[in-house]
């Protein structure tokens, strides 16, 4: 099985969205977009490596995603198999290589990151882990040490 295959099992496996193939001209462009808001949070294409900027004319697969993350962007784009976004807009998405070159697991990562930054607020809070706070108090007004003798959660 190759690494496109992979990538796209994950997605409809995680996140329920099936390719959407938009274009005849490209009959294996896949869109995987929310259900809800429709916005993309990843295109798969199989483009010829020139057209990317690499040498040689093969066609290679690839995977969009977008990024919010500007210095996360730029630290990525040093990095072997990670290239400035093939058709999309360059300042907020990234293209990935899946040859082999970027493993599954740190795709599946910006896939999950794509999603979360395309995703509508409610969707957004329901895949979000829940923060934990820890609020400082001042010990003269506050029981620091016998707080939690009567309770396991202080609001």
């Amino acid at each position: 099985m190759d690494l496109r295959e992979d990538v796209e099992k994950y997605i409809k496996k995680k996140y329920k969205a099936s390719p959407e193939y938009l274009w005849k001209r490209y009959p294996d462009y896949a869109v995987f977009r929310h259900e809800d808001n429709r916005k993309w949070f990843a295109i798969i294409m199989d483009v010829d490596s020139d057209k990317l900027g690499l040498p040689g004319t093969e066609r290679i697969d690839i995977i969009d995603v977008k990024i919010d993350d500007l210095m996360l962007r730029d630290i990525l784009l040093q990095q072997k198999g990670f290239l400035p976004a093939y058709h999309m807009n360059k300042g907020s998405w990234i293209t990935i290589l899946l040859d082999g070159t970027v493993k599954v697991d740190e795709i599946c990562n910006m896939i999950d990151a794509s999603f979360l930054d395309t995703a509508s607020k409610k969707k957004k809070d329901k895949f979000r882990q829940p923060k934990e706070w820890l609020v400082p108090a001042n010990p003269k007004y506050y029981d620091i040490e016998h707080a939690f003798d009567e309770t396991d959660e202080i609001d």
